[in-house]
């Protein structure tokens, strides 16, 4: 995709870079402001607001138990892979059902 190398579009389907990304932006952003300026951060009304709202949903286990959630959902309900809905790419393929081109 976009005229790039075989090797550098291998790389981005791992998605690491976003990863990466997400990392700098929502984690370490917030750690370097509040180191620099930890009175104003902790002044802040909006970051009292953000906290008890992590603490609830820390205490709620929510987080912790939304695998488990996941395949309690998915045994109850009946959930199975693509595969068995869509068929795999070589059953698409032998049935004339190929991906649509972007």
């Amino acid at each position: 995709i976009f005229g790039i190398q075989d090797g550098a579009q291998k790389f981005l389907n791992y998605g690491f870079h976003g990863a990466v990304i997400t990392t700098i932006l929502a984690s370490i952003t917030w750690q370097l402001a509040a180191s620099a300026f930890p009175i104003a951060f902790l002044n802040n009304p909006l970051t009292y607001i953000l906290l008890v709202v992590a603490l609830f949903l820390e205490w709620t286990g929510l987080c912790s138990g939304a695998w488990v959630l996941a395949r309690v959902m998915k045994s109850a309900m009946g959930i199975q892979y693509d595969e068995v809905y869509v068929g795999t790419p070589e059953d698409r393929m032998a049935n004339n059902h190929a991906d649509k081109e972007m």
